[in-house]
């Protein structure tokens, strides 16, 4: 191992994911030195392994799916989807695992790249420790952002380490269909890629733990959901845990707890995800390693003046887009703090990452998608709030019969009838996921419900559902 002399940057990052390379962006925007540290591909887990691989599968099925609901389109839509091509076209948008491309526009941003292992080595310092050994030393003369993000949460089960389980990126990333899999889970991943591989060959069993999908959605979410699933072929079983794995001559055997056995080909592990910072160092700063790491709204880990959590890492919003916003808020504090200027920290001001306490955005890519932003009726009546559910079907949408034959789905907003706003918006239905940035502004912006009444949807869209949401509000 060989080490090289102490570099000095006004910013280091650790992490060079989306929120890693957002952070960085914004850190040199201010005009601040900064340095990148990423020991697998620049982009990270999203560019590769999940939102962009996982959405490139997906957008056929939900496509052909689609086409299937309107006539003079279905006729000529019946056979099986073209697997090789669906995959080749997601190898496109991974890049073939290759980052050139965001090496390029990290080297646009002026941000220097160092590619190893980064470990916090005390305060305001990361070793990086490159693929050869050698070890170069960081120091952050101002902050080091940690954007680690996430890694696969295994059970414990016997025989799982011989059965050689899907992970999240075996799943996105596999070359064929496998004939027969077993998906385990219920939430986001477990339903969208039961949801693709479906659709390109496989026959998927979909074992969940609990009660329904989706559970951090409104419940009637992973019911149509579940519905579909069901009705695509998908043999799904909730109530079901699995209490061992084995493989024999290839083949995964799954058996449950209630002594069912289950053959699959491949068996794909979706339960949960841990903080990957239990190689970090976090102990040269005081810190427990592997342990999720708390913030304060400008992202200044808790109990420091110089330490950034930014991303899945925090465990305040598991979703790309908010660890970009996240980035960005991070990005502007530090750069703040760096100037000695006055910090805007304060609900909605430009330094304080408000939107992650009750007004976070997902989509769920399966067919039908579920979208929601800010708090379930549940999560509302938990929190104190006094409200209502209000509910429609999409049937009453004109733009819903008209965007295809069948259309199934439902609506749900969560009015604060004490300050006449909304708390949360859940929409379910094929095409719905382009509807929630407009919750999100109603949401983000409280906006009044007496304001929304002048919002007038055009018709006929599916947005018009936010007249016969308004409309149920009124009459109920």
């Amino acid at each position: 191992m060989t080490e090289t002399e102490s570099i000095a940057y006004d910013v280091v990052v650790i992490g060079g994911g989306p929120v890693g390379e957002n952070v960085a962006d914004r850190t040199r925007a201010a005009g601040l030195t900064t340095a990148l540290v990423e020991s697998e591909l620049v982009g990270g887990e999203c560019s590769y392994w999940a939102c962009m691989p996982s959405k490139a599968l997906l957008r056929p099925v939900i496509a052909q799916s689609d086409a299937r609901r309107l006539p003079g389109l279905a006729e000529v839509v019946q056979g099986p989807l073209g697997t090789p091509a669906v995959l080749a076209r997601r190898d496109e948008f991974t890049s073939h695992w290759k980052d050139d491309g965001q090496v390029a526009w990290l080297d646009g941003t002026g941000t220097d790249l160092y590619r190893g292992q980064g470990r916090l080595a005390g305060p305001r310092t990361v070793a990086v420790t490159a693929p050869d050994g050698t070890v170069t030393t960081l120091t952050a003369r101002h902050a080091v952002a940690v954007s680690t993000g996430t890694r696969v949460q295994l059970p414990d089960l016997p025989g799982l380490a011989d059965v050689r389980p899907w992970t999240s990126r075996e799943a996105t990333s596999a070359k064929a269909a496998p004939g027969r899999l077993i998906v385990v889970g219920g939430g986001v991943v477990a339903t969208e890629m039961a949801t693709a591989w479906q659709a390109l060959g496989s026959r998927v069993t979909l074992l969940v733990r609990g009660k329904g999908l989706l559970n951090r959605m409104e419940p009637f979410a992973g019911e149509l959901v579940a519905e579909a699933l069901t009705e695509a072929g998908v043999d799904v079983r909730t109530g079901t845990s699995v209490e061992s794995v084995s493989r024999v001559n290839g083949t995964v055997v799954a058996v449950t707890g209630t002594g069912d056995r289950i053959e699959a080909d491949e068996i794909l592990f979706a339960t949960g995800r841990a903080p990957h910072t239990d190689d970090l160092g976090l102990e040269s700063v005081g810190l427990e390693p592997g342990s999720w790491l708390e913030t304060d709204d400008s992202l200044l880990v808790t109990g420091t003046d110089w330490l950034y959590a930014v991303g899945d890492v925090n465990h305040r919003a598991l979703l790309t887009h908010q660890g970009k916003y996240q980035a960005r808020i991070a990005g502007a504090a530090i750069a703040a703090r760096a100037a000695g200027g006055p910090l805007l920290d304060e609900p909605w001001g430009a330094h304080a990452a408000t939107a992650d306490h009750g007004a976070v955005p997902q989509v769920v890519f399966t067919d039908p998608e579920a979208a929601a932003v800010g708090l379930s009726l549940a999560e509302a009546e938990q929190a104190g709030h006094r409200v209502r559910a209000v509910d429609v079907e999409f049937s009453s949408v004109a733009g819903a019969g008209l965007y295809g034959d069948g259309y199934k789905g439902r609506a749900r907003m969560v009015v604060d009838l004490e300050e006449e706003i909304l708390r949360g918006v859940t929409f379910v239905g094929p095409g719905v996921g382009e509807l929630i940035h407009s919750a999100t502004v109603a949401v983000v912006g409280q906006v009044p419900v007496g304001r929304l009444w002048h919002a007038v949807a055009s018709y006929p869209t599916l947005s018009e559902v936010w007249l016969r949401l308004l409309e149920a509000y009124r009459d109920s």
